[in-house]
Formats: C-alpha cells, sequence, structure tokens
C-alpha cells in the first residue's frame, strides 16, 4: 500500500513541477505548485512539517528556476539549494530508514553518469516509496487548490481526472488519521481528541486555581481526557492534597471516571490512598469509587494502605466494606502484607474484620509462615491464638519452624515447638530447621533444636548440620555440634553431592574451600581426615596460597603427595603450586614431599622425542614429566632455583638430557654441579635415613616426635627445621 501510495505521489509531484519526469508539463510551473512538490519531497526526508515549510519560503526554494540544462543536466544553484536544504536537517532523531534515504537522494543528485531522466525517477522512487507518511498527505492537502489548478485538460496525465480524485480522498483520509490521538487502557483501544483545554484543567488541578478550574468545567468534554500517562483530571485531583480541587473536578467529571484507570492501572480512589491522602480517599469512597480494584500489579488500595503504614486509611476502607480477603499479586491478602511487615496493628485490625488467619498464597505460604521468616512474636502469637495451623507447609514442603529458623529468634522458635511444630519435617531438598539455624548462625536457636532433632532425620537429609555450619563459617556453631557428637567425617551423600561441580562431600572441604582457618582448625582438632574428598582440601588450600591453612593441613596430615585426577603429571601435583614460591616449596619438601619423582625420567641422556611421536590429542592421557614442565618457556626461568632447593632433600640424582640442557643456562648451575660432583655429607644422609624409617604420618605427628629418645636439636634437624622459612617468617613477626 505505501509503495503504491509512493509511486502515486511521486506523479503528483512530477506533475507539480513542471518539466520534470519524461512527460513535461505544457505550461511553466507556478510557484505554488513548486513550492507543494519541494515541500512533500522535503518532508519525506523526514523533516518537520512547520520548518519545512518555513525553511522551503526563506530559501526561495518556490522561486528557483527548476529548468533543466540542454545537456539533460540539473542547473549548479538546484544542486546546491536541495543538497544544503536535506543535509541541514539531519539530526539524530531522524529514523534510520529515512536518513538512509536521503543519502541515497544526495548520491542521486550529485551522481552526473545517469542520465536525467532516470536520476528523476530514482529521486522520486525513493523519496516518495520510503515516505508513506502522514506528514507529506498534510502539506499536499493544505495546498491541495494548488495541486488541482494544474491543467489536467491538455493530457498532462495518462490517467484521468477521476484517479487524481482519489488520490485526493486517500490524502484527505490519511490527513484526517494524523489529527488523532490514540491511547489504550486496559484491553480496549480508546480513541481520543486532544483539545487545548485539558492542559489548562491540568495546570489548574496542579497549582491549586479553584476559581480557574470552576471557569474551566463548562468544558466537561476535556475531563474526560487522558494524559500521555493515562492520567484523566480525576486522577490528577486525587493525588493533591486540596479537597475543594478534587470536589470541582470531581463534578465536572464524566459518571464513569472514578472507575476510569491509569495505564498502570490506578483508579483515582488508588492514588488517593497511595498518597495518605484520607480526606480525598474518603470523599471518593463517599461518591461511589469502588475500594477493591486492583492495579497492574494486582495491588488493591487495602493492600498498599497495609503497606505504606497506614492505619487510618485501612480502617476507612474497611469501613467501607473492602473485602478484607480478596487476593492479589501471588495470591496474597492483606493480611499477608501486615504479618510480612510486622504491623501487629494492622493484623489485629484486618482479623477484627473477618480476616482468614490460614490464607495460602500461591506459594502456598500463610501470613503464620512470613511472620515467622521475619521473627515477629507478637505476630506469631495472635495468629496462633487466632487458630493458624502452625504444622501447614508450603508449596516447597519447608514448615512454619523452617521458615521461623530464618530468622534465627529463639523466642519465635520456643513459641512454635509450644504449639507443637515438628523439628524433623525436611524441606523437599532434605533441609531440616537445624540445617538452616546452623548456617546462619544462630547459636541460640541452635541450642533449641539440637536435643529434638533427631539423628534419622539429620541422615535421611544427606548432609549433616556441621556442612552447614562450616558452609556459612561459624565456628561457635561447629563447636556446639561437635560436642553434641556430630561426626566430623560425615560425608555428603551422594545425590547431594552431585550439586557441587567439584563433589566435595567432607565437612572440612566447606571450611577449606571458605579459606575459614578457625573452622578448619576445630575440625582437624576432632578428628577431621583431610584426604576424603576427590579434590584434595590441600590443593584447594594451595590454590588459595594461605600459608597457615596449608601449614594446618600438613601438619593433620594432608597428602602432601597426591595427584590430580586431570592433568596427570609423573610427580606429585602439589608441586605446580610451588614452583614460583619458596616458602611453599619448603613446606612441601619438609612434610615429605616424593622429590626423587621429579627426576625420574625415562629418557635419561637419550632424546625426548621418540621416534613416530605423533604429539598431543585430545584422546591420549599423558604421564607427563617434571623435566617436560618445567623446561617450558614461562617457566624455565624457575628451573635453577627449583633444582637447587630440591637437593636439599635427595641424595645424588642424575639429570636427564632436556632437563641438564636447560639448567646449565641458569645462574644456579655452578652451585648444582658443586653438589652433584661431591659426596653428601654422612649428617645428610643419616637424616635422609631416618626420615625414610620414620614415615611421612609419623614425622608431621608432633605427639610420636615428642617420644623419640632424641635430643631436641637432633629432632628439629630431621624436620628440616633450619629450611622452615614458615615458622622463621611466623616469629620473625610475632617480634
Amino acid at each position: 500500500m505505501d509503495v503504491q501510495l509512493g509511486r502515486r505521489l511521486s506523479s503528483v509531484g512530477l506533475v507539480c513541477q513542471g518539466n520534470f519526469g519524461p512527460r513535461r508539463c505544457r505550461r511553466e510551473p507556478t510557484p505554488q505548485s513548486v513550492f507543494v512538490a519541494n515541500s512533500s519531497l522535503a518532508l519525506a526526508c523526514g523533516l518537520d512539517v512547520k520548518l519545512a515549510c518555513f525553511s522551503l519560503i526563506d530559501r526561495g526554494i518556490e522561486r528557483c528556476d527548476w529548468s533543466r540544462n540542454p545537456d539533460g543536466s540539473w542547473p549548479q544553484n538546484h544542486i546546491q539549494t536541495i543538497t544544503s536544504f536535506i543535509t541541514g536537517f539531519g539530526g539524530a532523531d531522524v529514523p534510520l530508514h529515512l536518513r538512509l534515504m536521503r543519502s541515497q537522494a544526495l548520491r542521486s543528485i550529485e551522481d552526473d553518469t545517469v542520465s536525467g531522466n532516470e536520476r528523476e525517477a530514482d529521486w522520486y522512487y525513493y523519496v516518495y516509496s520510503f515516505a508513506g507518511s502522514q506528514e507529506i498527505c498534510l502539506i499536499i492537502n493544505i495546498h491541495q487548490d494548488s495541486v488541482m489548478d494544474l491543467e489536467t485538460s491538455r493530457g498532462i496525465f495518462d490517467d484521468d481526472v477521476a484517479t487524481q480524485l482519489m488520490i485526493e480522498q486517500s490524502l484527505l483520509q490519511r490527513h484526517k488519521q494524523s489529527q488523532i490521538k490514540s491511547s489504550v487502557s486496559g484491553d480496549a483501544r480508546r480513541i481520543t481528541q486532544i483539545r487545548p483545554e485539558r492542559e489548562k484543567i491540568f495546570s489548574a488541578i496542579k497549582h491549586g486555581d479553584e476559581n480557574a478550574l470552576r471557569k474551566l468545567s463548562v468544558h466537561q468534554h476535556a475531563f474526560s481526557e487522558e494524559d500521555d500517562t493515562g492520567f484523566l483530571p480525576l486522577h490528577e485531583a486525587a493525588i493533591q492534597n486540596n479537597q475543594n480541587i478534587l470536589q470541582i473536578t470531581f463534578t465536572a467529571s464524566p459518571e464513569d471516571a472514578k472507575h476510569r484507570q491509569t495505564h498502570m492501572g490506578k483508579t483515582a480512589l488508588f492514588l488517593a490512598v497511595e498518597k495518605g491522602l484520607l480526606d480525598n480517599a474518603c470523599f471518593l469512597l463517599d461518591n461511589g469509587s469502588s475500594p477493591d480494584s486492583l492495579d497492574k500489579e494486582e495491588d488493591s488500595p487495602l493492600v498498599v494502605a497495609v503497606r505504606n503504614n497506614h492505619y487510618d486509611m485501612t480502617k476507612l476502607l474497611l469501613n467501607f466494606s473492602a473485602r478484607v480477603n480478596q487476593e492479589g499479586a501471588h495470591r496474597r491478602t492483606a493480611l499477608h502484607e501486615a504479618a510480612r511487615l510486622g504491623l501487629t496493628d494492622f493484623v489485629d485490625l484486618l482479623l477484627k474484620y473477618g480476616a482468614h488467619p490460614d490464607a495460602r498464597s500461591s506459594y502456598g505460604l500463610t501470613p503464620l509462615a512470613l511472620a515467622a521468616q521475619a521473627g515477629h512474636l507478637e505476630i506469631i502469637r495472635t495468629l496462633l491464638r487466632r487458630g493458624a495451623d502452625v504444622e501447614s507447609q508450603a508449596q516447597d514442603s519447608a514448615t512454619i519452624l523452617f521458615e521461623a529458623s530464618a530468622s534465627g529468634n529463639p523466642d519465635v522458635i520456643s513459641l512454635l515447638l509450644e504449639y507443637g511444630a515438628d523439628a524433623n519435617v525436611p524441606k523437599h531438598t532434605g533441609h531440616l530447621p537445624i540445617h538452616r539455624v546452623a548456617h546462619r548462625g544462630h547459636v541460640k536457636a541452635l541450642a533449641l533444636l539440637i536435643p529434638i532433632t533427631t539423628w534419622e532425620a539429620v541422615d535421611d537429609s544427606g548432609i549433616s548440620p556441621l556442612h552447614s555450619a562450616a558452609a556459612g563459617g561459624h565456628t561457635q556453631c561447629l563447636e556446639m555440634l561437635l560436642k553434641a557428637g556430630y561426626d566430623p567425617n560425615f560425608m555428603l551423600h551422594p545425590w547431594v553431592r552431585r550439586s557441587y561441580d567439584d563433589k566435595r562431600q567432607s565437612v572440612l572441604y566447606f571450611a577449606v574451600s571458605n579459606d575459614d582457618i578457625a573452622s578448619a582448625r576445630v575440625l582437624l582438632e576432632a578428628g577431621a581426615m583431610p584426604n576424603q574428598d576427590p579434590i584434595k582440601c590441600l590443593q584447594v588450600a594451595l590454590r588459595l596460597g594461605n600459608y597457615e591453612l596449608i601449614n594446618l593441613l600438613l601438619r593433620y596430615g594432608a597428602n602432601v603427595n597426591y595427584f590430580c585426577r586431570v592433568n596427570t603429571t609423573h610427580f606429585p601435583s602439589a608441586l605446580q603450586y610451588a614452583l614460583k614460591d619458596e616458602v611453599v616449596l619448603r613446606m612441601l619438601c619438609n612434610y615429605g614431599y616424593d622429590v626423587e619423582r621429579c627426576f625420574d625420567c625415562q629418557y635419561g641422556e637419550g632424546s625426548h622425542v621418540p621416534d613416530g611421536y605423533e604429539g598431543w590429542s585430545d584422546t591420549v592421557i599423558k604421564d607427563t614429566l617434571f623435566c617436560e614442565v618445567i623446561c617450558v618457556s614461562w617457566l624455565k626461568h624457575l628451573t635453577g632455583s627449583v633444582v637447587r632447593i630440591m637437593l636439599d632433600y635427595v641424595d645424588h640424582v642424575t639429570f636427564c638430557s632436556k632437563l641438564k640442557a636447560v639448567l646449565m643456562e641458569q645462574k644456579q648451575w655452578a652451585e648444582i654441579c658443586q653438589i652433584q660432583e661431591s659426596v653428601r655429607c654422612l649428617q645428610h644422609l643419616c637424616r635422609l635415613k631416618i626420615r625414610a624409617r620414620l614415615g611421612r604420618l609419623r614425622l608431621r605427628a608432633p605427639i610420636f616426635m615428642s617420644f623419640l629418645p632424641l635430643p631436641d636439636r637432633l629432632k628439629q634437624y630431621i624436620l628440616y627445621r633450619e629450611y622452615d622459612l614458615y615458622s622463621q617468617k611466623s616469629q620473625t613477626q610475632s617480634k
């Protein structure tokens, strides 16, 4: 439709310009016809109607010479005038497709390689086919007399006059439609005509000008007109703290205005309640406004009054028979809102007017559950006395006691237990109230729940309260649970473990992953085993870089020689986190890291690239050697220092060809050669032998070492205390 109209408009434009196009006018164009054609041309480029009209007059386009040069080209003054006119209105607010069309028009003017008729056809095709706009209709309609003055009787058109009349009627119809503003309210579309009186009415209401408003009240049609937000004058008057203004506006408004809603679904009464204007609300209620209308968010005036803590407004609405049990968003009632906010007076008032004490929301939550979540003791007591069910459960099976565990108010929990709440009813995830209070660190509430929570219920849940306390970082809760007899080595059940990407299962892992040294120490002292998880606790601590936590885990038996499940190496994986940190590297070696395995290379003095080796692939798991890791370009500068430290923990070792080639480039090479060429001292060899006989577990146990019949100085030597940089650093800081 737009393309067809554009083509018809192009015909009108060609005729209006007289000597344009393949069929020329038989007379010179009048200034009026040129003005009409070029106005429509400019407006098709997305320009403002009034600006276009005045600009055309100012620039004198209607007086331009539109005749062509003998060679068919356009005169220079025409090109400059049109080009400057079009580019002068290229604002950022012009739609993209019109900007593109404008660019095309400019290119068409400046393109001298196209013949005159082709250039004209392209120009008008782009202009009018893109237009299809009401602005062109308006400008041509304004000057329709000039258009119809053209000589249609001399055969200018191939079409007859009836066709031209049809075009004119189409333009007139589109012009009329452009004068109408449509506004949407609810699901219906209402078309209203904009009147100047409306703005004056709104201004008088906002400024409290009663005299002006009375004079304007004769324009009753304007009191039914909405603004862009759907506000009627009555809506605006309802939010003004001036009852006289409201009365005048209400009298002048149509009968249905009190029920009309804004685009947000709010009536005049709703707005007055929202603003807390009691007198306005009373006036509207006296005059028949409904107290039960819902806005777009499904809130009622009663709920809004409760939410805004307007007690008198709430009482007023109830006195005017507002539905006390009306359901709103998520099927919540006003009592839900009052219970959630802890408004005791409102709860009493709503119950007095017949509010259901056990109403359920779409999630199955009752007012008692919402009050329990926030720990509102008096409201809970009131609801229980009025018959609220203490054993009710939400859709996720959460009990009232479970909801109360969120706030951890011991008085609330005691009250619920008095009314028969069961601490062993789990949520659908398996969590019990004791899990929630432990995770949130509610010590007093935990003390109440520990004696009444059964071991069977905890085991069925698949997770210990210790896990919850460790995850929350609450050391005191851990101590209470351990004292009550909970097992520090309770592992997560498989269905719980699956919810964690790292497949964690021990309580200690939660504490270590939180970098919680205090909780980790409490668990280790209680007998927690540090090597029970697929990803070792020591690996997590190494990744965190916490010296104290690493040392703590190593002291309590963390396996320093663990292997990762991915990126398999021939040497224990912990070394990967210590290559750049001498403190950590010494700490690992002091606690029995298998250094000799780092120098175990199957290639020896030979080439490290065997015949037929195809390289890495995604289907091959390779036992990566230490020399292959440390000799990569971004790590080989560390080779000298790492190997030099390792030599303090081994006897004589042999370097493979690859490692030796890199070591020879390091500054530590001379010292390494001296150590390798000399026989190791007997003292060092004896230490290695004693450590091998004792084993790693005995070496890390301080109690066992205290019973050895050896001097303290010798014990310190066996434990590599001279290389314990962490302890030396700690002692220095303590001083």
